[in-house]
C-alpha cells in the first residue's frame, strides 16, 4: 500500500514543505529511505521500527520504501522521525481511512524514542513558517510538547503530543490533541552593564553613541586597560529592543542551531564574542551540513572581535562580505544558502603585539618586524568597510580618581532611540532601516555636503588617501550625528566630527601616538 503525509525541512534559516511517501510492497524485509537523506535520516531505521513496536503496533515484515520529496533538495535532521512512523503505520492499515483529511492538512515534526514519545527538535520556528506560505495549504501542524510554544509563535494552528500513540488516536477519533498556546512572555532581560561604570574615555562613548544610533561598524585601538573590552560589552545597554518581526528572526536563527534556551522568543539584541582561534566556518557558517556562523548569530546585535589582529588573515577578510552586503552566501555544488548577518562589528585590538608601542609611560618590546607583522593582518579593504576608527588612550590614576559619576546608559539610549525614530521615518517608504544602509540615491537625497564643508573631503580625499568608500562612510556617519541634533540638514560640524573617526585611513597605520 502507498501513503502519503506532510513534514518541513530546513534550508539555511527558512523551512520548506515535505512530502513523505510511504510504499509497503511483498518481497524481502527491507527498509530504505530515498530522497537525499542524510545521516541522521538514514539512522532513524531503528529509532521507527523499536517506536511502532513498543507502541503496541506490528511493524509490517515487509518490503518498505520511503521517499523525502522533493528529492533534489538534501534533507538533514532527526525531525522525519515520527511523519516516517505514520506513514508506515497508515499505509499498513493501522490508521482508519477518516483520518484522511486531517492527514491532509496536517504536517508532522518529531524525534522518536524508542519507548514512542516525542523528543524536541531543532529549527521548528522556520519550518512552521513555512506553513503560513501563500503556496501552503496545511492549516495544522503536531509537534513535541518541548516545541509548543515555538510552534505557536509563528500563529498558526499547532497540537502537541506526547507519543505516537496519542497523534495515532487522534487521527482514528479516539482522543484529542492540546493545543500549543503561544507565550506571552520573551526572554528575560539581562544586566547588560551600564555606561557610567566606564569612567573617562568621552570620546569613545560618543563614537559608540553614534554608532548605535546609525548601526555604524567600529574599530578600537588602544593599549591594555584602557577600555575597549568594557564600552564594547555595555554597547548592548544602549541599543533598543528587537521588534517583533526582529525577534521571529533572530529566534529564527537560533532555533535553526539548536542554541534557544527556553521556549521564549528572544528580545534582547545578540552579542557574540567568539575566541580569536575561530574557524571561517564557525565566523561566518557552513560546514558539511552548513549551519550559521558567529556573524549571522549575531544578526541585529553585535559581533564583538576582541584581539582583532589575533584572528587568522583569511577569517578577518572572510568578514568582506557581510560588511558589505549584510548577508553570507555558503555555496555548494547542489545548492547555495544565504544567511542573514546584519550586525554591528565591535573590532578591538592593541598598536602592537605588546600593546604599548608610543605608550607615554611604558616601553614597547616589539621589533619594527613583529610590528609589521601584527598590523599587516587588518587590510584595507576591512578597514574600508569599518565605519568608524576610534583611538583609545590609557588612563592615569589622576584622571581616574577625579572623575564625576558618567552619564547612565539610559539617558544615552534615550537620545538613540529618538536619532532612529527620525530614521525610520525617514526611511518609511524604502528597505532602508538605518543610515548605515542608505544607498546612492539616498545618501544624494538626505547627505547632501554643504559649500562649507567641500574643502574638508577634497583635503580628506587628496591628501590623506581616503577612498571614496570612506568619504561614503563619513557621509553616513555624519547624518547620523545630525539625527541625534535633530538638524535636518548636514553641517559642516558634522563632517568634521565624522572625518575624526577615520583615523586609521588618515594615518595609514595602527601604531597612534598617545
Amino acid at each position: 500500500m502507498l501513503s502519503k503525509l506532510w513534514s518541513l525541512g530546513l534550508k539555511g534559516i527558512d523551512g520548506f514543505i515535505v512530502s513523505v511517501e510511504v510504499d509497503i510492497a511483498s518481497g524481502l524485509p527491507t527498509y530504505s529511505v530515498v530522497g537525499l537523506p542524510d545521516t541522521g535520516i538514514k539512522e532513524s531505521k531503528g529509532r521507527v521500527i523499536a517506536a511502532i513496536r513498543n507502541s503496541g503496533f506490528n511493524f509490517p515484515v515487509k518490503k518498505i520504501t520511503v521517499n523525502l520529496a522533493p528529492a533534489e533538495i538534501k534533507k538533514a535532521g532527526t525531525h522525519f522521525d515520527l511523519p516516517m512512523a505514520l506513514g508506515i503505520l497508515l499505509a499498513s492499515g493501522k490508521i482508519n481511512e477518516s483520518a484522511a483529511e486531517k492527514i491532509k492538512n496536517t504536517a508532522f515534526i518529531g524525534e522518536l524514542a524508542l519507548d514512542g514519545s516525542l523528543r524536541p527538535v531543532y529549527g521548528v520556528l522556520p519550518m512552521t513558517m513555512a506553513l503560513k506560505s501563500k503556496d501552503s495549504k496545511i492549516k495544522n501542524i503536531i509537534v513535541p510538547p518541548s516545541n509548543s510554544e515555538e510552534a505557536a509563535a509563528a500563529k498558526i494552528n499547532a497540537l502537541k503530543a506526547n507519543s505516537i500513540r496519542d497523534i495515532v488516536n487522534y487521527l482514528n477519533g479516539e482522543g484529542e490533541l492540546e493545543i500549543c498556546l503561544k507565550s506571552e512572555k520573551i526572554e528575560e532581560v539581562k544586566n547588560l552593564g551600564d555606561f557610567s561604570e566606564v569612567k573617562s574615555q568621552a570620546f569613545a562613548k560618543r563614537a559608540l553613541e553614534i554608532a548605535a544610533a546609525g548601526f555604524h561598524n567600529v574599530i578600537m585601538v588602544g593599549p591594555p586597560g584602557s577600555g575597549k573590552s568594557m564600552l564594547s560589552k555595555r554597547f548592548p545597554s544602549i541599543l533598543p529592543s528587537l521588534s517583533y518581526e526582529e525577534c521571529l528572526e533572530v529566534t529564527k536563527i537560533y532555533s535553526v542551531s539548536g542554541l534557544i534556551k527556553s521556549s521564549k522568543l528572544m528580545s534582547l539584541r545578540p552579542f557574540r564574542d567568539p575566541h580569536h582561534t575561530i574557524s571561517n566556518a564557525a565566523l561566518i557558517g557552513g560546514g558539511s551540513n552548513p549551519r550559521p556562523g558567529e556573524a549571522s548569530l549575531a544578526h541585529y546585535g553585535v559581533l564583538f572581535l576582541d584581539e582583532f589582529s589575533e584572528f587568522s588573515r583569511a577569517a578577518i577578510e572572510s568578514l568582506r562580505e557581510p560588511l558589505e552586503s549584510r548577508e553570507i552566501t555558503v555555496a555548494r555544488v547542489k545548492e547555495s544558502i544565504v544567511y542573514p548577518a546584519k550586525f554591528i562589528l565591535i573590532a578591538a585590538m592593541n598598536p602592537c603585539p605588546c600593546g604599548y608601542l608610543s605608550h607615554p609611560t611604558k616601553e614597547c618590546a616589539c621589533t619594527p618586524l613583529q610590528v609589521h607583522k601584527y598590523r599587516s593582518k587588518i587590510s584595507g579593504p576591512i578597514l574600508d568597510r569599518i565605519d568608524m576608527h576610534i583611538q583609545l588612550s590609557p588612563i592615569k590614576y589622576d584622571e581616574w580618581a577625579s572623575l564625576p559619576a558618567a552619564e547612565k546608559s539610559s539617558d544615552i539610549k534615550k537620545r538613540i532611540l529618538e536619532a532612529i525614530d527620525i530614521q525610520q521615518k525617514r526611511f518609511s517608504d524604502s528597505k532602508t532601516s538605518s543610515n548605515s544602509f542608505m544607498s546612492i540615491s539616498e545618501m544624494k537625497k538626505y547627505c547632501r555636503i554643504p559649500e562649507s564643508a567641500d574643502r574638508i573631503l577634497e583635503i580628506a580625499m587628496n591628501k590623506f588617501g581616503f577612498s571614496a568608500r570612506s568619504l561614503d562612510k563619513i557621509l553616513k556617519v555624519s547624518r547620523t550625528i545630525a539625527d541625534l541634533e535633530k538638524s535636518e540638514d548636514l553641517k559642516k560640524e558634522h563632517i568634521m566630527e565624522a572625518v575624526q573617526y577615520r583615523i586609521l585611513d588618515k594615518t595609514g597605520d595602527v601604531a597612534l601616538k598617545y
